[in-house]
């Protein structure tokens, strides 16, 4: 405990002692940052205007909904993060928050997020975002994540549907739209998080969690890549022909997917004899493009948005 009586101007903070940005980083704000971001592009490309201040009240209890599942996640698993190396220094597994605090505060912030969301816009909204966080927390992090080599396929539902929920919030509907938003993150997890495992494998070893690489090997994992990402391929070109797309999005489609396919094959034809640290550059190129990949996708969508409010964007 800090000694107040002392005029030191110094701040001392005791071991483990936990500060503001503790409890941030339960949050997960680096993947906040993806959630608000294509829900943002699913509430700007719907086709019903939205008042700013509702707009804006959407995003921020969308955000605060993710991140209450970034603090639940913490909260479960916090004994395997403890394990891993990508992990290890968060906040619950290094000793600075305890975990009860983690679950009383991503039960609050969840509560919070999903009533607030339905009184600002809609119920479908805040169901919606109920929903996700219940997939995230129950279906994901304790069913899925330990129990199946599938967990990032169908657990990866989770972080597609923030765009969706931006839809809703808009349009109190789902539309055709919305889906094809929610099947382009839907369809590009897999890839990103395999490539990530590819030259993360010891971690999830460590920890025995059952992904793919651990479960089926490098050889499978990287077969997986491929078709997963041929076939996010043919489904990220062929929205720019439907009502979100137009030639500015197809253009970015065509380069980035051109862009990704090499990369997926890259991956595939890696020979299992070579040095990790060759491997290692070509798996963590994949994953860095696969971050550029999706936030490229949805601007492309809010440009074309955009482009269409003044009768510049779409095919017409």
């Amino acid at each position: 405990m800090t000694d107040l009586s002392t005029n030191s101007t110094l701040e001392t903070t005791q071991p483990g002692e936990a500060q503001f940005g503790d409890y941030f980083a339960l949050l997960k704000p680096r993947v906040m940052t993806l959630v608000v971001f294509t829900a943002l592009v699913g509430l700007l490309a719907a086709p019903v205007p939205v008042h700013p201040f509702i707009g804006f009240c959407a995003i921020l209890f969308i955000a605060v909904g993710g991140g209450a599942s970034g603090a639940l996640n913490m909260w479960w698993d916090a004994d395997i993060d403890q394990v891993m190396k990508r992990t290890a220094k968060r906040p619950i597994p290094a000793g600075r928050v305890e975990p009860g605090e983690a679950l009383g505060l991503g039960l609050a912030l969840s509560a919070f997020s999903c009533v607030f969301l339905g009184l600002a816009t809609n119920w479908l909204a805040g169901g919606l975002l109920a929903f996700t966080i219940f997939f995230y927390v129950v279906i994901y992090t304790m069913w899925l994540k330990r129990s199946t080599p599938q967990n990032i396929v169908i657990g990866g539902a989770a972080g597609a549907f923030p765009p969706m929920i931006g839809w809703a919030a808009a349009t109190g509907s789902v539309g055709i739209e919305a889906v094809l938003m929610f099947c382009l993150t839907f369809m590009w997890t897999p890839p990103h998080f395999w490539a990530l495992a590819l030259f993360m494998r010891s971690d999830y070893d460590d920890a025995g969690v059952p992904m793919l690489t651990v479960t089926h090997g490098r050889r499978s994992t990287r077969v997986h890549i491929l078709v997963y990402t041929v076939l996010l391929a043919a489904l990220a070109i062929g929205t720019g022909f439907t009502s979100i797309g137009g030639p500015v999005y197809l253009a970015v489609a065509v380069v980035l997917n051109g862009l990704f396919l090499k990369g997926a094959w890259e991956i595939f034809r890696r020979d299992e004899d070579a040095s990790e640290a060759d491997n290692f550059k070509t798996e963590k190129a994949f994953f860095k493009l696969s971050l550029l990949y999706l936030f490229a996708h949805f601007g492309a969508i809010l440009l074309e948005a955009g482009l269409a409010r003044f009768g510049l964007g779409g095919w017409a």
